[in-house]
């Protein structure tokens, strides 16, 4: 993903959640991933997908169950 996309992504789920502490984040070496952070928090990856010409994104987020815990 470009610097165009990642911006955009980031964009939409601001708006999406709200959230203006939301960064995607190019990774390393990956061109069809990024990572997600709210703040300094990794919270998960988000994974492009260009088959056929159609683009879409998917974002996987993990939750711990000790991150469920009161």
């Amino acid at each position: 993903m470009d610097k165009n996309e990642l911006a955009k992504v980031e964009r939409f789920l601001r708006r999406t959640f709200a959230n203006a502490g939301i960064r995607v984040v190019a990774r390393p070496r990956k061109t069809d991933s990024a990572e997600v952070y709210i703040g300094e928090e990794f919270v998960g990856v988000l994974f492009l997908d260009d088959e056929d010409g159609d683009k879409s994104y998917s974002f996987q987020m993990a939750i711990l169950d000790a991150d469920l815990e009161d």
